[in-house]
């Protein structure tokens, strides 16, 4: 988890000319944010929250993984596999 001095780092990186691409996970909902009192989404400064996309995810259905297990089996073996 980080805290308030590395989102600070952080936001100041993301200003730069030649700013990095940051990828974040996060399951918290509402926390608190690490080094202040203060809750946020995500446990997210404010500030930064307001620069971030934010992506959903939800769990695989059986249909899905069998769908990847297919495709991985014809990317590294070649052969088609059935799922049954």
């Amino acid at each position: 988890m980080l805290d308030i001095e590395c989102f600070s780092f952080l936001n100041r990186a993301l200003e730069d000319d030649l700013a990095p691409l940051v990828i974040m996970a996060s399951n918290r909902g509402m926390a608190r944010i690490r080094g202040t009192k203060l809750q946020s989404p995500h446990g997210l400064p404010v500030d930064l929250l307001d620069r971030v996309l934010i992506v959903s995810t939800k769990p695989y259905e059986e249909q899905d993984i069998q769908q990847i297990i297919q495709i991985r089996s014809v990317e590294y073996q070649g052969n088609h596999m059935e799922i049954t």
